[in-house]
C-alpha cells in the first residue's frame, strides 16, 4: 500500500530535499507541497494523503498551531514534525503527532518512520480496534486514543484513561500488538501511548516521562528502552 505524503514547509530548499529522500522509498508517493500553513488547510480540502511532513517554524501559524486543523479532517492523516528545534519534541506529541524528525533529516531515521507509516497504513485498512476493559459487571470499549497508559498485573494489564484505571484481561504484550505504533514499551511493565506525554525530567542515569493524565503520572524509562524512546520523542 503506497503512502501518500505532503510536504509542508515556507523553505524550498528543505522541500526539495525531504522530497529528494523519500523518493529512495518506493511505497511512499509525494502528492503535493505547501509554503504556508494557509496553503497546507486549503490542500486538506483538495488531496488525498496519508501523512503530512510539517515544518514547526514558518510565517504566520506554526507548525503547532495548524495541526490541530489537520486533525479536523473525517480520517486525519499522520502529522510529522519536521525542524532544526529539537525544544519542540514535547510540544509535538502534545498535539498527538506521529513523529518527529529533526534537521537535517537523518536518512535512517526518516526510514523508520516511514516503515512505521506504512504499518499504520495497513492498520488503518481494518477496522478500528477497541480495547475492551472490564468495567462495573460489564465490559467497555475503549478507544485506543482514549488510554494514557497501561502496566503489566500477572498475566493481565491495567489500562489507564485520563481519570480512570480499568482491568484488561490482555496481558501487555498483547496490548503492545493490538495498539499499534503511537504506543512504546517503555519498561517491560509499562507501555505509554506517545501522544499524552506532556513532558520529560532528568533521573539520575536515566530518564522519566511525564504524562498529561489528571494525577500527571511520572514513568520511568528503562535503560534498554531509553535509545528508541529518545528517538521517538525526538530527544
Amino acid at each position: 500500500m503506497t503512502v501518500r505524503a505532503l510536504i509542508v514547509d515556507d523553505e524550498a530548499p528543505a522541500r526539495s530535499e525531504l522530497r529528494y529522500l523519500l523518493q529512495a522509498h518506493s511505497g511512499v508517493k509525494v502528492v503535493g507541497e505547501a509554503a504556508s500553513a494557509a496553503e497546507a488547510i486549503e490542500l486538506t480540502r483538495e488531496l488525498d494523503y496519508d501523512v503530512v511532513f510539517l515544518d514547526v517554524e514558518m510565517p504566520g501559524a506554526s507548525g503547532l498551531e495548524t495541526a490541530p486543523h489537520i486533525h479536523e479532517r473525517r480520517e486525519p492523516p499522520a502529522i510529522v514534525f519536521v525542524t532544526a528545534h529539537a525544544e519542540y519534541a514535547v510540544d509535538a506529541f502534545a498535539v498527538e503527532a506521529f513523529d518527529y524528525l529533526l534537521k537535517p533529516v537523518d536518512p535512517e531515521r526518516l526510514a523508520r518512520v516511514v516503515e512505521r507509516l506504512s504499518e499504520r497504513s495497513h492498520e488503518n485498512a481494518a477496522p478500528v480496534d477497541k480495547v475492551p476493559v472490564v468495567a462495573g459487571a460489564g465490559t467497555e470499549l475503549l478507544d485506543p486514543d482514549q488510554i494514557h497508559y497501561a502496566h503489566a498485573e500477572g498475566d493481565y494489564s491495567r489500562v489507564h484513561t485520563y481519570d480512570r484505571a480499568y482491568l484488561c484481561t490482555s496481558s501487555l504484550g498483547e496490548l503492545e500488538d493490538r495498539l499499534g505504533p503511537r504506543f512504546a514499551r517503555i519498561h517491560r511493565s509499562y507501555l505509554v501511548n506517545l501522544a499524552k506525554v506532556a513532558g520529560v525530567r532528568r533521573a539520575s542515569d536515566r530518564f522519566r516521562l511525564q504524562l498529561a493524565d489528571e494525577a500527571r503520572t511520572e514513568l520511568d524509562v528503562s535503560r534498554r528502552q531509553s535509545r528508541e524512546v529518545r528517538e521517538r520523542l525526538g530527544l
